[in-house]
Parts: structure tokens; sequence; C-alpha cells
């Protein structure tokens, strides 16, 4: 019985520390790439994850480990589109998207990203939503602040302002589907582009936080 007790253990053990991926590997990938063909992630992303706001290229640093392999795997299966990162996604296999999520995940989320204008508009969508045109308010789901719920919800405080607009028109025009039950989309499509510039705005000012996930 105890056998088979420490048997359980190891395999439970050994599948979490294989989902969580590799820190050190993923730092590799990184800054190297592959010989498959992906290229190194800090061509885009920044030596440091912090990305790039004139390119439109995200912060990276911080973000939920899970969350970053969900990404790329949907990147790899073509359920979410981009012409640069699906052939890179492509050139990773399962265990290298988790180590390069992994590697990113451990990185801490402040720093670069660029900062937004804060207006009254954008921290009264973000905090309340705007009920008369059903957009429930964005922390109900990206929690206090911006600052993630694991796994689904990635952290918006201290994203790119270019970024989030991007995303927000991709999920309202259809363009980006990767989540579930088309929340974002349905989201996203009541939103005026002055309401989607307007939050973007707000959250790349936020201040970075801890992650809410343990809080869930």
């Amino acid at each position: 019985m105890k056998q088979w007790l420490f048997i359980s253990l190891l395999a439970i053990v050994s599948h979490i520390a294989l989902a969580a991926g590799d820190v050190e590997t993923g730092r590799q990938l990184a800054m190297q790439g592959n010989n498959q063909g992906a290229t190194a992630c800090v061509a885009c992303h920044g030596a440091n994850g912090e990305g790039n706001a004139s390119a439109g290229f995200p912060r990276l640093t911080g973000l939920n480990a899970e969350y970053l392999a969900k990404q790329l795997r949907d990147y790899r299966a073509g359920s979410r589109t981009n012409p640069t990162m699906n052939p890179i996604a492509a050139a990773l296999d399962a265990a290298a998207s988790r180590d390069v999520a992994a590697y990113y995940a451990s990185l801490d989320p402040a720093g670069d990203a660029s900062k937004g204008k804060e207006s009254a508009a954008g921290r009264t969508l973000a905090l309340r939503g705007d009920w008369d045109n059903t957009i429930p308010a964005c922390v109900s789901c990206h929690g206090p602040g911006g600052r993630g719920v694991d796994p689904a919800f990635p952290a918006l405080a201290g994203q790119h302002a270019s970024y989030i607009k991007m995303q927000l028109q991709a999920w309202r025009d259809g363009k980006r589907r990767n989540d579930a039950n088309d929340l974002m989309k349905v989201v996203a499509e009541r939103m005026s582009e002055e309401q989607i510039q307007a939050v973007a705005d707000y959250f790349a000012a936020a201040p970075v936080q801890p992650d809410a996930g343990a809080d869930q």
C-alpha cells in the first residue's frame, strides 16, 4: 500500500513538473530560438519580455504560464492566427511551448509597458462597464485592477495600449476567436472605437499588480 501510494505521488509530482515547463530551457528558447524554425522570442518581445508598443508586440512578463502555453498551442493549431506567430508556434512542440511559457511567467511583470492616458471613460468601462449597452466591467473577469485571473483571463494592467486595442478590434471583427463561448467577441462588438481606445489607455496606465489567480 505504501509503495503504491509513493508511486502515485511520484506520478502526480512528475505530471505537475511536466505541465509547468522548465524555466531555464524556456529562457534558452526565448533568447536563441531553435533549429526547427522558431526564431528567438526576444527579437519581437524585447530582451526582457517587455514587448514593443509601436509594433504591437505584447508584454509577456508575468503573464500566467498556462495562458501563454494555450496561446502558443492555439497558434500552432491555427485556432488563433497571426502571420508572425503561426510559423513560430508550429516550430515549438508542446513541451517547448510550456518551457517558454514558464520562463516568461517567472519574470518580474513590472517594467516597460507603454503608459496610456487614463480617461474617465476608460476607468468607468474597466471598473463598472456600460450596462446601457450590455458591456460588463473588464475587472469582473480580468480581476481587481486588471491583474488577471488564471488561467483564462490574462493580466491587462501594464499591457501596451496598442496591443489591447488590436485584440479588442480582432475580437470585434471575428478575426480572433480562441476563447470559451466567444465571450470577448460578444463584449468587443458592443464597444465603440472611442471606448476601445479609452479602455486600452486605462489599462496601459494601470500599475502592474500581483496575479489574482491564487485568490480565486
